[in-house]
């Protein structure tokens, strides 16, 4: 028998806004500037799902710390002029969340200003306000589990009765490694066969989500 789900936890970007698209046309370009040329293909490898903790931690790997602090501040002015003038919310999930019954959360990555920013700019804030948890207050982003167990705990509910809804393999394994189940949403830049594998159903329509937090 399937225990009913309790606590529906997404993610923000690239599940709710359509900003990874956004991301990876910036970190090619600003990798272009300073010494670490990427494809889009190798961001989407590198740092689609992880917390720019990490992903600063592997630029300066790279080009070093004084580059690295150049990338982070030259990525953030390029994304919230981007953000201002192009992004969107994820296609279906505005009629979902309009539908959606069931608790649900934010669990991302990326920072709370950040997160205000896309989520205000998109209408989708008032939906989370107050339910929003970010990598910075957890010790690991993902793939180490911390985050989606902190949101879980927060929302005063066990891990086995959440569902995560997430775009990124790493979100996929955190969620894997928290002990809850993972719906994988392959509309965005993230493969299908990434996203596959144990307790994970795989979708790319968002609005099958009702129909799969039934079902799963």
């Amino acid at each position: 028998m399937i225990t009913p789900i309790e606590l529906v936890i997404f993610d923000c970007d690239g599940v709710l806004v359509d900003s990874e698209r956004i991301a990876a046309r910036l970190h090619v370009a600003v990798g272009a500037e300073l010494g670490w040329p990427l494809t889009e293909a190798e961001v989407i490898e590198k740092f689609i799902g992880r917390s720019p903790l990490s992903n600063g931690e592997q630029i300066t790997a790279r080009v070093g710390p004084s580059r690295a602090a150049l990338w982070q501040e030259r990525f953030e002015q390029l994304h919230r002029t981007a953000v201002g003038a192009e992004l969107t919310p994820v296609d279906g999930i505005l009629e979902v969340l309009d539908t959606l019954t069931l608790p649900s959360c934010v669990a991302s990555g990326g920072s709370h200003d950040t997160m205000r920013h896309t989520l205000g700019h998109t209408g989708i804030y008032p939906y989370f306000e107050g339910r929003i948890f970010s990598a910075s207050e957890v010790a690991h982003g993902k793939p180490a589990p911390d985050l989606f167990l902190h949101a879980a705990k927060q929302m005063g509910v066990h891990p086995s009765v959440c569902i995560v809804v997430e775009d990124s393999k790493y979100g996929i394994q955190a969620a894997r490694a928290a002990g809850m189940r993972a719906l994988g949403y392959a509309g965005g830049l993230t493969p299908a066969k990434w996203l596959e594998g144990p307790n994970t159903t795989v979708f790319d329509d968002m609005r099958e989500l009702p129909t799969l937090l039934v079902q799963t």
